[in-house]
C-alpha cells in the first residue's frame, strides 16, 4: 500500500475536489502568522539548519489540491501556498497531509515514512536531515501551533488530526512498518 492508498485525510474526496477552485491568496495570511508564530517561540530553529538555512523545500501534501514553498531564511523565514511546487527547489517531500503533520509534529518516524514510500524526499538530503534535526530539536507542536490559528475551529482541527493520525498508525501496524 502506497501514501495515494492511504486515506488519513478524513475529508471526503468531493471536499477535495470542491477546494481546487478556491483561491489560495486567503490562506496566505494564516500561513505568514504560523510562520512568525513559530519563528516567536522557536527563536533558534531556522538559524540551526546553517547552511541549509538559504535552501528552498516544497511540501506536497498528496491529498490537498496545493503545495507549500518554505524559505527557512532565519532573518525572514516564508511559507507560501502554491498549487504546484516551483521548479528549483532544493528539497521536495511529498505525502499524505496526516503523515507530514505526523512527521513535524514528532509523533511519527520519518525513516519509517520514508522506508515504507509514505513519504517521497527528493533533492538535497542534507538539507531534508538538518530541517527534520532542526525541527525535532525545537520540540514543536504544529497541531498547537495550528489549533490556536484556527481559534473556534481548533478544537475540532485536532480531533480530526488525532484520528487521522491513529489510522495512519495502524496502516503501519498492519504493514509492520
Amino acid at each position: 500500500m502506497s501514501a495515494s492508498d492511504l486515506s488519513i485525510l478524513p475529508a471526503p474526496p468531493l471536499l477535495i475536489l470542491a477546494m481546487r477552485p478556491l483561491p489560495l491568496a486567503p490562506l496566505q495570511p494564516l500561513l505568514s502568522f504560523l510562520i512568525a508564530s513559530i519563528v516567536r517561540r522557536h527563536r533558534g530553529l531556522f538559524v540551526r539548519l546553517g547552511a541549509h538555512a538559504g535552501k528552498t523545500f516544497g511540501i506536497h501534501p498528496t491529498d490537498l489540491p496545493f503545495a507549500f514553498e518554505l524559505a527557512p531564511k532565519p532573518d525572514r523565514p516564508r511559507l507560501v501556498a502554491v498549487r504546484t511546487l516551483s521548479k528549483g527547489l532544493d528539497v521536495r517531500i511529498s505525502g499524505p497531509l496526516g503523515a507530514l503533520l505526523g512527521l513535524v509534529n514528532g509523533e511519527l518516524d520519518g525513516d519509517a515514512l520514508f522506508f515504507s514510500r509514505d513519504l517521497r524526499v527528493e533533492g538535497d538530503f542534507e538539507a531534508v536531515v538538518a530541517l527534520r534535526n532542526a525541527v525535532d530539536d525545537a520540540q514543536i507542536n504544529l497541531v498547537d501551533e495550528i489549533r490556536s490559528l484556527l481559534g473556534p475551529l481548533g478544537g475540532p482541527f485536532e480531533i480530526v488530526f488525532r484520528m487521522a493520525l491513529e489510522r495512519l498508525r495502524e496502516t503501519h501496524e498492519e504493514r509492520g512498518v
